[in-house]
């Protein structure tokens, strides 16, 4: 196993602010990788921008904002793991596989069943709020 010899020297200095925020630039490059490549995170945060315009037009309450909140991270994170692996697995092995064709399909599912949970938590705060806007019931 490949050690990063500058995580080891991390781990032994004393804590630095200037250090954790540094620590976060690998994060934010990996967001606008996942952006840049992936054609579904981009739908993700498409859909996620009209969810926080709907929900402030709609004045939603703060438990919905963190219901919303909490299952679009799970998408957004979902699909960033979901893309890792997916690359992973294509540079392991570049051929086709029957068991990273497993691997990959199931990490596919992780995104469907966050999304699936994100859809109905969008229904459950604004259906009912679009259909009295719409003088439906």
């Amino acid at each position: 196993m490949v050690h990063d010899n500058n995580t080891n020297i991390m781990k032994q200095r004393p804590f630095s602010l200037r250090d954790r925020l540094g620590s976060f630039k690998p994060a934010i490059n990996g967001f606008f990788i996942l952006l840049k490549e992936e054609h579904n995170a981009r739908i993700q945060l498409a859909v996620l921008i009209m969810v926080v315009a709907a929900g402030i037009h709609f004045e939603i309450y703060a438990w919905e904002w963190i219901a919303i909140t909490l299952v679009s991270g799970l998408v957004l994170s979902f699909e960033a793991v979901n893309s890792a692996i997916e690359n992973l697995m294509d540079f392991i092995s570049p051929e086709k596989h029957p068991q990273i064709k497993k691997v990959k399909d199931i990490t596919a599912a992780a995104v469907l069943i966050a999304s699936a949970a994100a859809l109905i938590t969008g229904v459950i705060i604004f259906l009912p709020r679009a259909l009295e806007l719409f003088n439906i019931r």
